[in-house]
């Protein structure tokens, strides 16, 4: 791609900004935590369909698809457009869905965390049909739903059931102007110990599953201090999140206490590891407490239940990839600098794209991490525009230069219609 366009995609995205913020606006507007995305996936087709894509599709699971272009390359971005709630009203200074804009910002829930990415995605499909930009390539822009419930359900099911497996994917959370190669895994796992319950003034008579689970707490506390480490991702780690028991009065002995645990995974460990390092604990063992993994199926807006086990593995794409390179060089021939390249604190869609079916992923978003899920949420204009600029050169970019420096270039070439 040719300096001239590079200045002439940042032209366009710059002039594109007012209608980028007011469309991000409207979906600040429209309440959309998970399993409740119906009403901002209809307002997310409407601009697509204002812009020019070819194509727009809404799946059986309520994910909606933009499609630009017919070439072979298949190419996809990927956005949840599922929020968080907003949790006490009484920490926003504002209204989080009616907010508030000046020249820099834009205030409200899910600017960040990530309708910005969205926003930034639609008007990147604007600047390539107006300049012509479209060759080999088909690019697929999709606003994923349920992923603050189940990062990656939404992909298990693009994946697995609509048939759609791109070459590569951008995600679009939030990465602080940066370019993020990997994050850390995780998974949901629940400790159970078992008691006999009876009346509290004679506690001798019963086995109380608290008491059980105490020692359990400790040795848990001591097993995160000593996770492995990775020199690029980090350390796992572990806390207890939630705790849970029954008992048939507050006057009884407690009959069954459990344990939920956030694992983080960081490279080479997996699901049966991390379970068995619990298992292994003494407290455990001397508990004959049970560590079972948690399960996911809730409906989706559209009722559609897709059941997977609450495990989202590490993802992690090296340095010198040829996605990343593409990044890289599309950031240095927009911005005159060179981007700095880190990794995601949190968890996104990768888990399933890349950590369970091996499509590269690379991240590259509007937004800062550390305003996800805060209240004051806001996000910074100047950074739609880059994401915008961004994502209309990364298609021809990769089909230019660096598709055929793939593993197996060939594989997913799509037919042209």
């Amino acid at each position: 791609m040719l300096d001239t366009n590079f200045a002439k995609v940042l032209e366009l995205a710059q002039k594109y900004e007012p209608e980028m913020s007011k469309f991000l606006r409207d979906m600040i507007a429209i309440p959309s935590e998970s399993c409740d995305e119906e009403k901002v996936v209809l307002r997310i087709k409407e601009e697509m369909e204002k812009v020019g894509f070819d194509k727009v599709t809404i799946d059986p699971m309520g994910n909606i698809m933009g499609y630009i272009g017919h070439g072979p390359h298949l190419i996809a971005m990927d956005a949840h457009i599922d929020t968080v709630g907003i949790g006490d009203r009484e920490l926003w200074k504002y209204d989080p869905y009616q907010g508030y804009e000046d020249k820099e910002v834009i205030y409200g829930r899910g600017g960040s965390d990530q309708e910005g990415g969205m926003a930034s995605m639609v008007y990147a499909g604007k600047i390539i049909k107006e300049l012509g930009l479209e060759n080999a390539y088909t690019l697929v822009v999709v606003g994923s739903v349920q992923e603050e419930d189940c990062d990656g359900v939404c992909w298990q099911y693009i994946v697995n059931e609509d048939k759609l497996r791109p070459e590569f994917v951008v995600i679009t959370e939030p990465t602080d102007g940066k370019i993020y190669r990997g994050h850390r895994g995780r998974m949901e796992i629940k400790v159970t110990t078992k008691g006999i319950s009876c009346h509290g003034s004679a506690p001798e008579r019963g086995e109380n599953a608290i008491y059980k689970m105490a020692p359990i707490l400790t040795e848990l506390q001591a097993l995160h201090e000593n996770l492995v480490d990775h020199p690029f991702l980090g350390k796992g780690s572990l806390t207890v999140s939630q705790i849970f028991h029954t008992s048939p009065s507050r006057c009884a002995v407690a009959d069954s206490c459990w344990i939920s645990i956030d694992r983080r995974l960081t490279a080479g460990e997996t699901a049966e590891y991390a379970l068995q390092q619990i298992r292994n604990l003494p407290a455990v063992k001397a508990a004959n407490a049970e560590v079972t993994m948690y399960t996911y199926e809730r409906p989706s807006y559209t009722n559609l239940v897709y059941p997977t086990e609450a495990y989202f593995p590490t993802w992690l794409i090296e340095d010198g990839h040829p996605v990343c390179n593409t990044l890289e060089e599309a950031y240095l021939g927009l911005f005159k600098e060179e981007p700095v390249v880190d990794k995601w604190t949190f968890s996104t869609n990768g888990v399933s794209i890349m950590g369970r079916y091996g499509i590269p992923c690379i991240g590259f978003g509007p937004g800062h991490e550390d305003q996800a899920h805060a209240p004051n949420e806001i996000t910074w204009k100047k950074e739609l525009v880059r994401a915008a600029a961004m994502y209309a050169v990364i298609p021809s970019l990769y089909t230019q230069k660096y598709a055929d420096q793939m593993p197996n270039a060939t594989e997913n070439l799509v037919a042209v219609e």
